[in-house]
């Protein structure tokens, strides 16, 4: 069974009803036989308000703290992707960074992935999930 990885853009998941429009296209992609891994950003501009809110604290927000911000915005969507594809009856999970086991270096806001550990989305994969990852994040 080949796998496929759609990615999701802010623009893509920016309400409801694209999210579902979103969902229905993995569900589409799961019923012609594939395993399917989405990658989904924060909603429309969830991510910049994030920012706006940060300096509205500290002119210079602190890169990690910012980061640990900012993946917030992929946790609504995820949550929410994994909402959408389970209520017309498909087999979903959401997995954040830490969760997926995606390892980066240590530069906040410029991380590079280092590893990702497939065994947990395999394993999701196998069990018949489409499996919902939060873009920006990781350990």
């Amino acid at each position: 069974m080949a796998l496929i990885v759609q990615k999701f853009g802010g623009t893509s998941v920016a309400d409801a009803d694209k999210i579902h429009r979103a969902a229905r296209r993995a569900i589409r992609a799961k019923l012609d036989g594939k395993k399917v891994v989405l990658v989904v950003s924060a909603m429309g501009k969830t991510t910049d308000h994030l920012i706006d809110l940060a300096h509205e604290i500290t002119p210079i927000p602190p890169r990690r703290e910012l980061d640990m911000l900012l993946t917030t915005g992929e946790q609504v969507s995820i949550a929410l992707m994994a909402m959408a594809i389970q209520s017309v009856g498909h087999e979903a999970i959401s997995l954040t960074g830490g969760q997926l086991g995606l390892v980066t270096d240590s530069r906040h806001s410029q991380a590079r992935i280092q590893n990702i550990s497939k065994e947990r989305i395999y394993k999701e994969l196998e069990s018949g999930r489409i499996v919902i990852v939060a873009g920006f994040q990781g350990v």
